[in-house]
């Protein structure tokens, strides 16, 4: 039977910029193989949750665990804040984030790119890291671009890399913020594809997108967020096939449109 511990559980979060309230008290859960995924419309507190869920931004209010392990804080409100340093570094280390705008660094290669975070992050043995990123860069199709520089690669090539970046560091989970949106359309169909595979393995990832076919075939949960509130949420054949709410209605009328 399977861990009946979520991999990610956050409960009641709340997130705001000064008088801004982004979350409005989210709860969201993924157990181990589950695929979440986030959508909504700009604005709706998509990414701010799961940069909340990496650390990366501080909530006011609520909790994040980890494997059943809660956040330390110290301070409440806007000054909360997390209490460990070490244990923001081993959270982070094992919900590796892919990013809208690839975030690889200009100056190294492709592999010194994949290899650098095992290495100066988690202080593991060279030849081994190299021989994982080289695994994980042929997983996502661009084994062959090891030597090349990241303004050699297409976008779809440089996502992919960042993907086989965030592999390298053998995470519980994965979370992808907008991963194809900065993409053109057939450059979106790499990366749509590496997801679909790592979905098929049993992976663990939260994903946030706006594109609704993929949230459809590779989610075993979807979360449509507005204004900082779960407005619905439920499997993929649910929440596309027979929406509740008449927000989510207009908001995947307006997706298939503009689709």
């Amino acid at each position: 039977m399977a861990d009946a511990t979520p991999v990610i559980e956050i409960r009641d979060l709340h997130k705001s910029y000064g008088e801004l309230e982004v979350l409005k008290g989210v709860d969201i859960t993924a157990h181990k193989g589950d695929v979440v995924s986030l959508i909504g419309s700009s604005g709706s507190g998509k990414s701010t949750l799961l940069r909340c869920a990496n650390l990366l931004e501080d909530s006011q209010q609520g909790d994040i665990l980890f494997k059943g392990e809660p956040v330390k804080w110290k301070g409440s409100g806007l000054h909360r804040r997390p209490s460990d340093p070490r244990q923001v570094l081993r959270i982070r280390t094992n919900l590796s984030m892919v990013f809208q705008q690839f975030n690889l660094w200009a100056h190294m290669t492709i592999l010194q790119n994949v290899m650098e975070a095992p290495l100066t992050v988690l202080g593991r043995d060279r030849a081994d890291v190299e021989q994982a990123a080289r695994k994980y860069l042929d997983k996502v199709g661009i084994g062959d671009k090891c030597d090349a520089y990241p303004a050699q690669l297409s976008g779809g090539q440089q996502q992919r890399a960042a993907i086989a970046r965030a592999l390298c560091m053998e995470p519980e989970a994965l979370l992808f913020d907008e991963p194809t949106s900065a993409l053109d359309p057939e450059l979106e169909q790499e990366v749509v594809r590496v997801i679909r595979d790592l979905a098929a393995e049993g992976r663990t990832m939260i994903i946030v997108t706006h594109d609704m076919k993929m949230a459809h075939d590779v989610s075993d949960h979807v979360v449509f967020l507005h204004l900082g509130r779960i407005e619905e949420q439920g499997p993929p054949e649910t929440l596309f096939g027979a929406p509740k709410s008449e927000r989510l209605r207009g908001f995947l009328s307006s997706t298939s449109h503009a689709a």
